[in-house]
C-alpha cells in the first residue's frame, strides 16, 4: 500500500497511543471481585425468594404470572445485585452550569441505594472533571452569550415543527453554510440531537445487501444505526488496519454470504476520538484502504471536532487530509460547542438526498432558535469571524491542558489510555470495588469524575474518565493532581510497569500555585 498524504503523520499519532496492560495479579483481583459479587448476588436472590430480605426491584403482578415476561430476571440481577450497591457513584443532580466548576445537590440514601432523598445542602465549586466542555463554550458570560439572548427573545424556546413543513429558520441555514465553510466540505445539514444524526441517518445510506465494518469500540449510536439499517455487520479490532484490511478483502472478493453477489455499498464506520479509549483513529490509513477497494467512509467526529487540530477542524486536520476524502462526516454540537445537536456534512449530493430521506430530517423537530444561535456564536469564535483570537487561545489551552495532565498522570504511575492528544483521558482502575471506592473518595475532594465500568467497559477494564477543558486553569488541574496522587497510593491504583521521568513534588507545587 502506497504512503499518501498523512500517513507520516498517522504513523507519528499511533506511536503517541497508550494502551498497556495490567499485571497479571491486578487481572486476577478483579475477576476474582466479580465473582465473589456474583455468588452474594445470587445468595440475596435466595434470600428475597424465601422471604427473609425485601426486593426493591419492580417485579410482574401476581395476577400477570402466566404472562411471557415483560422483561427477564436475569437480566436485572447485574443492575439488582451490583449497580444498585454502588449507583450513589452516577445520575448525581448538578444544580449549576457544567464549566470548570460546578455545584452538585447532596443526597443520601437511607435503604442502601435503592431511592434517595436530598438533604437541602449543595456541594460548591467541585471541579468538574467529567462534562465534554472541551473549550469552555458552556459558560453564562453574560456578554458572550447576549446573541443568543436576542435569539431567545425573537424566536422563543421551541420551533414546534419539522423543518420540512414549518420550522425552518434562517438562522437554521445559516448554521448549515457556516458548518459547511467550517468543515471545508460542500455542504451539511444539522439535526437537533447528536445521537439521532448517527442512528437516524445511517439507516438511510445502507440497507440490506448493504456492509458495514465497525470499529469493536464505536458508540452505541452508531452500533444502533447500523443496527436499524438491515445491513451486515461486521466488526474489526479496534484501530487494526490489518483486521479491517482482512474484512475489506473478504468481502470484495468473496460478496454477500450464500449468494457471493458484489456488495451494494461496504461502508466503514469509525469515529475522530474513541470516547471511552481516549485514541484517534488511523485516519490516514483508514482513507487508503477504502479507496483501494472502493468502500465508503463514514466519521462520527463527536468528540474530535473542535477538540484537536490546529484550528479545531478535527482529526482531517490533525492528519493534514482532505475532508473530500471522507465520504460522510459526521459530528455534534454537544461537546466542543456547549449546545446541542449534530450535522451531516460531505458532498451536495449527500446532503441532499439524506434531506429528504433522514428519519431524523423528515419527522423529527427543528433545532431549537438559541441553541442554534449558541452554535453560531461558538463556530465564529472558533473560525475567528467575530474578529477575535478567543478560539484559537482556548484551542491551544485545550492542547496545553491535555498534554500536561498526561504527562503528570503517566509520571506518579497510572495506567492511562489514548492519544497524547486526546482530551478524554481514561485512568483504569480495573476492580469494581476500587472503581467504587475512586469515585467517592474523589468527591470527598470536591473533585466530581465519571467513572465506568462493565457492561460498559470490558469487564476487566473498569475506568475513571477525565474530559479535559480549556477552562481549566493550571492551578485547577494541580489541585486534581495532587488530590489523584494521594488517592492512586491510598487505594493503590498505580498499576504502571512503565519508566517515566520522576514526578515533581505535587504538594508543594499545588500549594505554592494555589496561593499565588
Amino acid at each position: 500500500m502506497k504512503n499518501g498524504p498523512g500517513t507520516g503523520v498517522a504513523s507519528r499519532q499511533h506511536r503517541q497511543e497508550s494502551f498497556e496492560q495490567a499485571p497479571m495479579y491486578v487481572a486476577v483481583m478483579t475477576y476474582l471481585g466479580f465473582g465473589i459479587v456474583t455468588l452474594f448476588g445470587y445468595f440475596r436472590d435466595f434470600l428475597r425468594a424465601v422471604g427473609i430480605e425485601k426486593c426493591h426491584l419492580a417485579q410482574e403482578r401476581e395476577e400477570q404470572k402466566d404472562f411471557v415476561p415483560l422483561y427477564q430476571d436475569f437480566e436485572n440481577f447485574y443492575t439488582r445485585n451490583l449497580y444498585m450497591r454502588v449507583r450513589d457513584n452516577w445520575n448525581r443532580p448538578v444544580c449549576s452550569l457544567p464549566g470548570p466548576v460546578f455545584d452538585l445537590m447532596e443526597r443520601v440514601s437511607d435503604d442502601y441505594n435503592w431511592t434517595f432523598r436530598l438533604t437541602g445542602k449543595t456541594i460548591h465549586n467541585a471541579i468538574n472533571m467529567g462534562s465534554y466542555n472541551y473549550l469552555g463554550f458552556a459558560e453564562n458570560n453574560t456578554d458572550f452569550l447576549k446573541t443568543v439572548a436576542d435569539k431567545l427573545c425573537q424566536y422563543g424556546v421551541g420551533v414546534c415543527s419539522t423543518r420540512q413543513e414549518i420550522g425552518n429558520l434562517g438562522i437554521h441555514e445559516e448554521l448549515e453554510q457556516l458548518v459547511a465553510s467550517f468543515l471545508r466540505v460542500e455542504s451539511s445539514m444539522i439535526f437537533g440531537m447528536g445521537f439521532a444524526t448517527n442512528s437516524m441517518n445511517i439507516p438511510a445510506l445502507v440497507g440490506k445487501g448493504c456492509l458495514i465494518l465497525s470499529d469493536e469500540v464505536n458508540h452505541t449510536s452508531l452500533i444502533l444505526g447500523a443496527r436499524l439499517s438491515g445491513a451486515t455487520i461486521r466488526v474489526f479490532k479496534h484501530n487494526n488496519m490489518h483486521s479491517l484490511e482482512k474484512m475489506l478483502s473478504e468481502a470484495v472478493c468473496s460478496g454477500q454470504p450464500r449468494t457471493h453477489r458484489p456488495w451494494k455499498k461496504i461502508l466503514i464506520m469509525v469515529e475522530g476520538i474513541y470516547s471511552m479509549e481516549g485514541s484517534v483513529v488511523r485516519l490516514p490509513e483508514i482513507i487508503a484502504l477504502k479507496k483501494k477497494y472502493k468502500a465508503y467512509l463514514y466519521l462520527d467526529e463527536a468528540h474530535s471536532i473542535g477538540a484537536v487540530g490546529q484550528t479545531g477542524r478535527g482529526v482531517t486536520e490533525l492528519f493534514n487530509v482532505n475532508p473530500a476524502d471522507v465520504d460522510v462526516m459526521m459530528g455534534t454540537f454537544t461537546k466542543s460547542f456547549g449546545a446541542a445537536g449534530g450535522y451531516i456534512a460531505g458532498k451536495k449530493e449527500l446532503v441532499d438526498y439524506l434531506r429528504s430521506h433522514s428519519h431524523s430530517a423528515v419527522y423529527a423537530s427543528a433545532m431549537s432558535p438559541p441553541v442554534t444561535e449558541q452554535i453560531i456564536r461558538a463556530m465564529k469564535c472558533i473560525m475567528g469571524n467575530n474578529g477575535s483570537t478567543e478560539g484559537i487561545r482556548r484551542i491551544r489551552q485545550l492542547a496545553e491542558n491535555t498534554r500536561y495532565f498526561r504527562a503528570r498522570l503517566k509520571e506518579m504511575g497510572f495506567i492511562i489510555y489514548g492519544n497524547d492528544d486526546s482530551p478524554v483521558v481514561p485512568i483504569l482502575l480495573y476492580m469494581p470495588g476500587k472503581v467504587v471506592a475512586f469515585a467517592r473518595e474523589m468527591l470527598e475532594r470536591k473533585i466530581g469524575v465519571v467513572v465506568v465500568g462493565f457492561p460498559a467497559t470490558p469487564i476487566s477494564e473498569a475506568r475513571a474518565r477525565f474530559c479535559l477543558s480549556a477552562a481549566h486553569t493550571r492551578a485547577m488541574l494541580n489541585q486534581v493532581l495532587h488530590h489523584l496522587n494521594e488517592v492512586g497510593d491510598g487505594l493503590c491504583l498505580k498499576f504502571s510497569r512503565l519508566k517515566y521521568s520522576s514526578c515533581p513534588d505535587l504538594h508543594e507545587e499545588t500549594d505554592s500555585e494555589l496561593g499565588s
